[in-house]
């Protein structure tokens, strides 16, 4: 089975870059997985803030959660970009 480091690898190394819409989803699953809920206060700067928003979006998810919607986002763009 794959884990979720290697699935962060693959994404990273994607042939081509993500939607900016695509790319916040999988933001804001790979904070809530790796930092938990979020934890700062909202940006002003309207890329930051969508990051952010993002991310807020998720709280209240358990890192193994997290983790695992990670994967899914992953599993879902994965052909488009491979």
């Amino acid at each position: 089975m794959v884990t979720f480091e290697e699935i962060i690898e693959k994404a990273r190394n994607f042939s081509k870059k993500p939607t900016q819409e695509e790319f916040l989803e999988f933001y804001g699953y790979y904070k809530q997985a790796t930092v938990g809920d979020c934890n700062t206060d909202e940006p002003e700067d309207p890329v930051r803030k969508a990051l952010w928003n993002s991310w807020k979006e998720k709280a209240g998810l358990s890192v193994e959660d997290a983790k695992a919607h990670y994967i899914e986002v992953y599993k879902k763009y994965a052909p488009k970009y491979e």
